[in-house]
């Protein structure tokens, strides 16, 4: 689809990844930008953007969202939550809300949103991770979380494809956020990478890779699972 003239839901859009996300598609003549936070205070200030006040793990919040903007032809489900620890070492509430934001907010975004994406003829993209692909043992829960959400977007893919929208996968490396500050890893700049997600939904990509990293570890996986999982499984040793 084209990001001209779209207009789009960006969650999580107050800092890192989703505030470059709104900034990028403002560049390229979104016409309206629901940018929906907890903090709705904290987004990017503009004539055409609309804060949007959301706890994606508020069902009804959502509901309510999704009935103020019937408009969306572009829904970008960003909103992340992660915990650093082993898997026998996690916190269980800090699973709870690894699975709460990453798989069940992200799944009743779409549940909100897929009846104005299927009459706009729209275009759904969930931002993942390659640790969808592969986990990292010291973000054991994140990684699962992300897992289930994958596993979700191929389900959803026939049938929302089948009413005209579009569905894409977005599985970065790190990117230099305040999720990863202190992590010792290349990281890519949240513009650069929001830049290559709208360049990929233009293009019609299913799987996107829009830094470096992924690009190369996203090869990785095509060609040998197995090498990949082995790669992250290094990270915790």
């Amino acid at each position: 689809m084209e990001i001209t003239g779209s207009i789009a839901v960006v969650t999580g859009a107050n800092r890192g990844l989703g505030r470059a996300l709104v900034d990028a598609l403002l560049a390229r003549g979104a016409v309206r930008v629901y940018a929906a936070a907890r903090d709705p205070r904290a987004v990017l200030a503009h004539e055409r953007v609309t804060p949007v006040a959301l706890d994606v793990t508020d069902r009804a919040a959502v509901d309510r969202v999704a009935a103020l903007a019937t408009d969306t032809n572009l829904l970008i489900n960003n909103a992340g939550a992660a915990a650093f620890a082993p898997a026998l070492d996690a916190d269980p509430d800090g699973l709870d809300c690894e699975f709460a934001v990453n798989y069940t907010g992200l799944y009743d975004m779409i549940r909100a949103f897929a009846p104005a994406l299927t009459a706009n003829k729209g275009a759904l993209v969930n931002v993942l991770t390659l640790l969808a692909y592969a986990p990292a043992p010291p973000m054991a829960g994140y990684s699962a979380s992300k897992a289930a959400a994958h596993s979700l977007t191929l389900a959803l893919r026939p049938a929302l494809t089948r009413a005209g929208v579009s569905v894409h996968g977005v599985y970065p490396g790190g990117i230099d956020t305040d999720m990863l500050t202190g992590v010792d890893a290349p990281k890519a700049a949240p513009r650069a990478v929001a830049d290559a997600i709208l360049d990929g939904i233009t293009a019609g990509g299913e799987d996107i890779y829009p830094d470096p990293t992924s690009a190369q570890m996203g090869a990785l996986w095509s060609s040998d699972p197995r090498a990949l999982t082995a790669a992250f499984a290094a990270m915790g040793s």
